[in-house]
């Protein structure tokens, strides 16, 4: 995380409704860390020049170019005029380039985004098995924090739960929960919210088949069991102690991640979870699927996904296209 907010890209898809969320939280925290923002729109509509191959000149391919891209730039002007950007850096960008989640992408690498700001929207169970869907690509393959905006609703000094799993160190790069802490506690000192820390764990297999030749069932003592939930919480303070977070706010519960966390998101009326993500091949994701995108449609608040200190997108730094028209507002 960088030391200091300084540029925030906010990822408009829809041009016909005012992106009210993302204005409000991307207005909200360029105002309490004094960063500029960026309105940015990849265009969909079909490329002059791949649309008229044969007839089209190169005079009439940058005219059209520039008139659906001012079209774009004027309705981005005008949701940077909304009063929930007032007093705020603001400028306007669209770019000819595709798909949407790696247009995204190469513009928070050439901007600088310190945090990328995207609304969400609710996906039908088992969609994540076949659809490219910009939610979940932008969570696989964004490497600047990733703001998913699922409310409307103001931030009222909120409480900010980051979600952390030190025991799953085979699968995450050991300085993730670090990092997520202190995404957490930044972003808890700029919206003047509270730092909690959330982990859920699953109880030791309870019951064990023992040699099918005796068919009798092996149980593990309950004493272990309680062992197992000490270590579990040992582990979990010493992280959050060194985060400053007091006991309090430490939420450590035994059971599925999904309903736990919810209901922990609940509990404590948190506006935003910070959780950390780490790219899979397209064939684990099949079967293993990630932790962020598994929890995306159960939460109500926000949603801050965090990538490793040393992450690697696999989104090539070309565009496909590469025309760009770019305003300054303010």
């Amino acid at each position: 995380m960088p030391d200091r907010m300084r540029h925030i890209l906010v990822a408009i898809r829809d041009l016909q409704r005012t992106p009210r969320g993302e204005l409000r939280r991307a207005g909200v925290l360029a105002r309490a860390s004094g960063a500029s923002v960026e309105l940015f729109h990849a265009i969909s509509e079909p490329d002059p020049a791949a649309s008229w191959p044969e007839t089209a000149t190169a005079a009439f391919v940058a005219k059209r170019r520039a008139t659906i891209a001012s079209k774009c730039l004027r309705r981005l002007e005008r949701f940077a005029s909304d009063k929930l950007l007032r007093a705020v850096r603001v400028r306007c960008t669209v770019t000819w380039d595709f798909p949407p989640h790696e247009a995204i992408v190469r513009r928070a690498w050439s901007s600088h985004a310190d945090l990328v700001v995207a609304a969400t929207r609710h996906h039908m169970p088992g969609a994540r098995l076949v659809l490219r869907n910009t939610d979940w690509e932008l969570i696989r393959l964004c490497p600047a924090p990733l703001l998913l905006v699922k409310s409307v609703r103001e931030y009222r000094r909120p409480a900010i739960l980051a979600a952390i799993d030190p025991f799953h160190t085979h699968a995450r790069p050991a300085d993730l929960d670090a990092r997520l802490l202190a995404a957490g506690k930044s972003y808890a000192q700029l919206l003047h919210g509270s730092l909690h820390v959330f982990h859920a764990y699953m109880p030791l297999i309870n019951v064990a088949m023992a040699p099918m030749s005796t068919g009798s069932l092996l149980t593990i003592p309950p004493e272990v069991e309680e062992m197992h939930g000490r270590q579990i919480e040992r582990a979990i303070d010493r992280l959050a102690s060194g985060a400053g977070v007091p006991p309090a706010r430490r939420h450590i519960h035994m059971g599925d991640i999904v309903g736990e966390l919810r209901a922990a998101t609940r509990s404590t009326r948190a506006g935003l979870v910070v959780m950390g993500a780490v790219s899979r091949s397209a064939l684990k994701r099949l079967f293993i699927g990630n932790a962020a995108e598994r929890v995306l449609d159960s939460l109500d608040c926000d949603i801050l996904v965090v990538k490793p200190r040393r992450f690697r997108t696999t989104v090539d730094r070309r565009p496909a296209i590469g025309v760009t028209s770019s305003l300054v507002v303010r």
